[in-house]
């Protein structure tokens, strides 16, 4: 599915297109990747010579592959975040409006590359969302929701959804992306306010989920100076959201920590499971198509008994 040169093949653009995602990785090559977001493109690179590299194979392989697109942004990786921007435009019409929309098998997604330095949609949890379609939750809590996708995607199944994040204007998003699909919010509910924090209220009151989305920032501060470290603090997380868990629910590990890999969160979640004397099945999502081994974030689900 992937070529030598990074660059997904022509079969699998038709795949995606025929099951309506518009959404989804191009091609990735050391220090830089692509992705595509509807007619629009996003380079993130660590390095220059990647950025120009990727702009000038783009040319070769859009005409290989039929694709056509409108404009190109480009994003650089700093190590901090505190040192990330939003994207730059360095192709295309300066006037357009900076807001898109994205399909993921048909549901549509708000796009921004004017809001930040993420756009509004993590391609590489495109199998975690299907999977919480495929689950069809009754209640699912998405914690450091952002603008809500997995939720969206929860609720187009059926689900009732909550949805926690530090940023108001995250969640004002998500409530437009479920607008983009027809769906309600009467049923949803949206909290600006810290994870940890909701998660001892919710446990307090005797709150329950069959999904639980666990899919945290690596570094994050509340307007209280209460910090967020991913390495440090997931476990703790973990273990405050098995309280919340109903038997046979399901609860997403996700991280894009590189120190973080799927064996690491595998024995932080036993830890948590023996630490709550809760029972757990791992199941895991396939690789993504468009990624190559070892890029993007790396998950587990745990199915609890």
């Amino acid at each position: 599915m992937i070529t030598k040169s990074g660059w997904i093949n022509a079969n699998l653009l038709r795949d995606f297109e025929a099951e309506g995602t518009d959404a989804h990785r191009l091609c990735t090559i050391e220090d830089g990747w692509m992705e595509r977001f509807g007619r629009d493109i996003l380079i993130s690179f660590k390095r220059v010579l990647a950025r120009e590299r990727l702009v000038n194979e783009l040319e070769w392989w859009a005409n290989s592959s039929k694709f056509k697109f409108e404009r190109i942004f480009a994003r650089f990786v700093a190590q901090k975040n505190e040192e990330r921007e939003p994207p730059r435009l360095i192709f295309g019409d300066p006037s357009e409006n900076l807001q898109t929309i994205a399909c993921e098998r048909h549901l549509k997604f708000g796009i921004d590359f004017g809001a930040g330095y993420s756009v509004g949609l993590f391609v590489d949890q495109r199998e975690n969302r299907r999977y919480v379609r495929h689950i069809s939750p009754k209640r699912l809590l998405n914690c450091f929701a952002y603008t809500c996708s997995f939720s969206v995607s929860a609720a187009y199944a059926g689900a009732v959804t909550l949805n926690v994040d530090l940023s108001k204007k995250a969640l004002t998003r998500g409530r437009e992306n479920f607008a983009l699909n027809g769906l309600s919010t009467i049923d949803h509910h949206f909290i600006a306010d810290d994870v940890m924090a909701v998660l001892r209220r919710l446990a307090h009151k005797g709150e329950k989920f069959d999904v639980i989305i666990l899919d945290p920032p690596t570094f994050s501060r509340s307007p209280k100076g209460k910090t967020f470290q991913v390495e440090n603090d997931f476990e703790k997380l973990l273990v405050d959201a098995l309280e919340l868990a109903e038997r046979d629910s399901h609860i997403l590990l996700s991280t894009n920590c590189f120190t973080l890999r799927e064996h690491a969160l595998e024995v932080m979640a036993r830890y948590a499971l023996k630490a709550t004397r809760r029972a757990a099945t791992f199941h895991r999502q396939p690789a993504l198509p468009d990624f190559p081994p070892g890029a993007g974030a790396s998950s587990i689900w745990l199915i609890l008994r």
